[in-house]
């Protein structure tokens, strides 16, 4: 028998990837958000900084997880349906494949139209690096990189500790993943107080970050034109050149499948930061890669379900 929550993720999946979160409607992660934003401003200073941020890491993840866990167990002791309704819509509140998708078009559909402007207006609101003086292939890279890295921490990797705790695990890890986008820095405000959120992030997305990078090497399409085994070595080298060690995983098979260069120099707040450039550099970045990288996002969400589908009923039914 398959069990209950694989099928509220199945669910939940198709709702995300059909409807995603509707305009306009109340979503947790800003109240999580307001929470993490209120506690910073208490604990994020003085002495023992390191220690407060722990705490706030601690507080607001068990916060989040027992309310989910309340209301999961609370809706499948009154019926299994009501069970499966209520976790499908916390997980499929939980994923971003429609709205990452709908990020990266509205700053594609300008920029392929010729209007440098409102493309580079519409990445302002998706990434943290300045976008006002960005040409055609630094917008399209910046969007890349970011459907690229959100492909995990928005969709593979929620999935994944949902897969394997439920609706729970995958806000667990949607709460630690806030935390970590809030206050992970490692500037003088944050780097002693999110240390900990840093790390926490660093160590749920370890293995579906690999797993997802893994399967665009092998699955998506191949607009490079270079050999699996050359991609796959040139993933595997790339991917630990960047400072994250999660993201370059996802960043990496994306250059390669693609058969473009991703990284390089950005600005943040008037300050240029180089990284690492990743990826082979043998096509030109185009407009028209913003489209590919969205189908690899698909591709790699889809398979990733597949794939912990299978190995879970396979499992189960083993057990």
């Amino acid at each position: 028998m398959i069990p209950a929550h694989f099928i509220a993720i199945a669910i939940g999946f198709v709702l995300d990837r059909l409807i995603g979160d509707p305009q306009g409607w109340p979503h947790p992660i800003r109240w999580i958000g307001n929470f993490i934003m209120k506690m910073t401003r208490v604990l994020n200073k003085g002495r023992f900084r390191t220690l407060k941020g722990a705490l706030v890491l601690l507080i607001v993840s068990s916060l989040v997880l027992g309310i989910v866990f309340a209301l999961v167990v609370m809706a499948y002791a009154v019926h299994i349906l009501l069970g499966v309704f209520a976790e499908s819509i916390l997980i499929a509140i939980g994923l971003a494949q429609k709205s990452l998708r709908d990020a990266a078009l509205a700053v594609y559909e300008p920029l392929v139209a010729g209007d440098l402007k409102e493309a580079r207006t519409k990445l302002s609101w998706i990434v943290g690096r300045d976008t006002e003086k960005l040409t055609e292939s630094e917008i399209a890279r910046a969007t890349i990189e970011t459907v690229s890295e959100n492909t995990a921490d928005g969709v593979t990797s929620p999935l994944f500790w949902a897969f394997l705790f439920g609706a729970p695990g995958l806000w667990l890890y949607k709460t630690v993943n806030t935390l970590d986008s809030m206050i992970g820095y490692k500037d003088d405000r944050y780097k002693d107080f999110g240390r900990f959120s840093a790390r926490a992030d660093d160590l749920l997305n370890l293995v579906p970050a690999r797993l997802t990078g893994f399967l665009i090497i092998c699955y998506a399409p191949n607009k490079g034109g270079f050999s699996f085994g050359k991609r796959l070595a040139g993933w595997h080298k790339d991917a630990r050149r960047h400072p994250s060690p999660n993201s370059g995983f996802l960043e990496a098979a994306t250059a390669w499948q693609l058969g473009v260069k991703l990284g390089g120099p950005s600005t943040y707040r008037g300050v240029q930061s180089t990284r690492s450039e990743l990826g082979p550099g043998k096509i030109a970045l185009r407009a028209t890669h913003i489209q590919a990288a969205i189908t690899e996002m698909h591709t790699a969400s889809l398979l990733f379900w597949f794939t912990l589908t299978l190995i879970g009923v396979v499992f189960n039914a083993v057990a």
